[in-house]
């Protein structure tokens, strides 16, 4: 029976997938697979059983990721599962940067109480009166799941999209509408474009990348959309370009005490993914990617280890994973253990991510050596971090 920890509300969408060999458990320690949205890991100590930690949705600065790999541990997300989600408040996002449909509610709202609101309100309306997206240029800086969903719904909306991503996959390439111009001089879409949107994570290079420097090369007039991390804004930056009139309009779906005192900041309470849909989708993502990691040993949507697929275990095999250090000779080191064992390996996989790799080994279970005898000798070679005997 394999134990799953789950450190929030987890859609039952999700759990109800794993199947009579798992069970849900309330202690961590007792965990070998947790199953996390939002809660923070950076100060919590991982017990030695626990193998993989899947978050229900594609943010993972809430879990240390280095120190995970450095334990073995596999963290995987769930990229695309809520990117329609994300898409959908984008599209509202656009609209509330052209219209100023929120000041128009709180007129509604302020005179509730007038007897001739509708004489008023036909009065008062070209106070609220905006423009129309439709020919207007939009950047979008990010075309993974999201940024690439973004750029096709304003193509359909009659946008011109200036698409601005150095690393985008060919998965994400082939989503990408032909329609969207591709831009490789980030400069460019801030000179460019009448509103722009951001989806990428954060990370050293990107935190801060909305600067004051971006900001003075905008467009006067321009719409900022951030519905990806609060932190790639400089809060300072954006707070002088909108008080000068630079930028006309932030949305961001991040309330923080800087944000909240921008005067024309349109701000929301974090409702990119708020949706049943998103938690559904993102749960049920999570807890595949768990269990074939648990069953099979393989790596799709990890932040910390490289993809690795082998499928499942064939019969008469056995499976051996080894989660190791990205060094010189780390493959032969291994394999040698299992020739001096007598242990015939049948098929194997290596991967690397940066500082971290990843071999999985389908060893001949019939032959005079046994892999379990391999086991001790390969948790001893320098760099190896993790042994999984996965089936």
């Amino acid at each position: 029976m394999r134990n799953i920890h789950c450190l929030n509300n987890i859609s039952a969408y999700g759990t109800d997938l794993l199947t009579d060999d798992y069970q849900l458990v309330d202690d961590l320690t007792q965990a070998e697979g947790v199953l996390v949205r939002s809660a923070a890991l950076h100060d919590t100590a991982f017990p030695e059983s626990l193998q993989a930690i899947a978050r229900a949705g594609a943010g993972v600065n809430n879990i240390p990721l280095d120190r995970c790999a450095e334990e073995g541990i596999v963290v995987f997300n769930t990229p695309g599962a809520n990117a329609n989600a994300v898409k959908e408040i984008v599209v509202c996002g656009l609209m509330l940067g052209s219209r100023d449909i929120a000041g128009g509610i709180a007129w509604c709202r302020h005179n509730a109480a007038d007897e001739n609101i509708a004489k008023a309100a036909e009065k008062a309306k070209k106070a609220f009166a905006g423009r129309e997206v439709k020919g207007k240029k939009l950047g979008v800086i990010g075309l993974g799941a999201i940024g690439a969903e973004v750029a096709n719904i304003a193509i359909d909306l009659g946008m011109d999209v200036y698409g601005y991503d150095p690393y985008v996959s060919v998965g994400a390439a082939w989503r990408i509408s032909s329609a969207v111009h591709h831009v490789t001089n980030l400069d460019d879409i801030f000179r460019t474009c009448d509103y722009m949107t951001i989806h990428v994570p954060a990370m050293d290079g990107t935190i801060g990348m909305i600067d004051e420097r971006a900001c003075s090369l905008m467009k006067d007039g321009a719409v900022f959309l951030n519905f990806s991390r609060d932190t790639l804004v400089d809060n300072a930056a954006m707070a002088a370009a909108l008080d000068s009139g630079k930028v006309h309009a932030y949305i961001t779906d991040f309330a923080t005490p800087e944000v909240m005192k921008m005067e024309r900041a349109i701000v929301l309470p974090h409702l990119g993914a708020s949706t049943a849909e998103a938690e559904d989708n993102c749960a049920m993502m999570a807890v595949r990617e768990l269990m074939d990691y648990l069953e099979n040993g393989n790596i799709a949507n990890s932040v910390n280890y490289p993809a690795c697929d082998m499928g499942p275990v064939p019969d008469g095999l056995r499976r051996v994973a080894v989660l190791h250090a990205n060094v010189p000779n780390a493959i032969a080191r291994i394999t040698n253990v299992f020739g001096d064992a007598g242990v015939n390996i049948e098929n194997m996989m290596n991967k690397a991510r940066g500082e971290n790799a990843y071999t999985m080994l389908d060893l001949d279970a019939g032959t005079p050596g046994h892999p379990d005898d391999a086991i001790e000798r390969l948790s001893a070679i320098e760099g190896v971090r993790r042994v999984r005997v996965v089936k």
